[in-house]
């Protein structure tokens, strides 16, 4: 079965997961309808139960027009479902290693974004002040005013959701900058994670990093001083479609690189610990994800949806046959990772 396109989907430029899609569809040139958060349009359409974004309106199982939102399985659904260049590498092993990074920015990288944007006193006036014209810049400033003060306040009161804390503030933000230096350092050797061609896992560096690099003051600053080059690339990877891409372009497991190694490490120092001991937080009932990362303590309340991306990994790494395996396990081996499926 193929979709129709344009496809439609409600969306906000200040979303990183919006961003990550935007960019993809625009990579794999398929039509879209971007509808705007808080917009009039956006009203008349299904809405989610868990309203997040982006979200996609889809035919259901009966045809039904339905809300459809989490971008790793929509990837995979338009891969099957769409026409265009494919952003998974065709290597299994190669594919598993993609999910792996897709699923470390889409689930850390977005701890270190929260965080800078809602932590700092510079980027807590911007985003209070800018973020509310991204539904309507038709308002009078009387008028957004005090939806600005409600919206910073709320934010700021969520940190505690990606963990971010005065305690945990030292190892997100030393994390950030390790992640800036690594992913500048692979770069140099290809334009992509995987070669010459974006996969799943860039479009989830890029969602967050449109944030990271691009609009939260302290982060964009941080950004620069470690890696101009990686505030280039996501300038860059806006608008891919106009990229030529070939089979070729995609590395093999042959040619994992170092620099994509320490890549992998940081994954393994920092996110590993973390979906482990939130699964353990899980499975002996506690109120608290209590564990160390990078040396120093880390506590936050257990987060459900990311225990579902530790079975997803799980899932992933198990339908690997079994030579595959051996091979995935063999590039993993001593990074940190392979604790995920011990």
């Amino acid at each position: 079965m193929s979709l129709a396109t344009p496809l439609t989907f409600l969306g906000a430029p200040g979303s990183p997961y919006t961003r990550k899609m935007r960019a993809l569809l625009r990579y794999r040139h398929v039509p879209y309808r971007m509808v705007l958060q808080r917009s009039k349009e956006a009203a008349r359409l299904p809405e989610a139960k868990v309203p997040l974004l982006p979200t996609f309106i889809l035919p259901d199982g009966d045809g039904k027009p339905a809300p459809v939102t989490d971008s790793t399985p929509l990837i995979r659904r338009f891969e099957r479902e769409l026409e265009g260049p494919s952003v998974l590498p065709p290597d299994p092993v190669v594919e598993l290693l993609d999910l792996l990074l897709e699923d470390y920015a889409d689930e850390w990288l977005t701890k270190c974004m929260f965080h800078y944007r809602w932590y700092h006193d510079a980027d807590i006036d911007k985003a209070s002040r800018v973020l509310p014209f991204w539904g309507h810049v038709d308002v009078t400033d009387e008028q957004v005013a005090p939806f600005q003060k409600m919206f910073g306040e709320r934010q700021t009161a969520r940190l505690w959701v990606v963990g971010s804390n005065d305690v945990t503030a030292p190892v997100i933000e030393a994390s950030y900058r390790r992640f800036l230096r690594l992913f500048d350092a692979h770069l140099q050797t290809t334009p992509f994670l995987f070669g010459g061609r974006p996969s799943a896992a860039d479009f989830a560096c890029y969602g967050q990093l449109t944030c990271l690099a691009l609009f939260d003051p302290t982060a964009v600053r941080v950004t620069i001083e470690e890696s101009p080059r990686v505030y280039a690339w996501v300038e860059w990877v806006e608008d891919l479609s106009g990229l030529d891409s070939s089979d070729e372009d995609w590395i093999g497991r042959e040619a994992i690189s170092e620099t994509l190694k320490a890549l992998l490490a940081e994954l393994g120092r920092v996110y590993v610990p973390f979906l482990l001991a939130n699964e353990e937080a899980f499975v002996t009932g506690s109120e608290q994800v209590e564990t160390t990362i990078d040396g120093k303590p880390w506590v936050q309340k257990p987060f459900p949806y990311q225990r579902k991306c530790l079975r997803w990994l799980r899932e992933a790494h198990a339908a690997l046959s079994a030579d595959d395996r051996a091979a995935a396990d063999a590039i993993l081996a001593g990074t940190g990772c392979e604790k995920l499926f011990a």
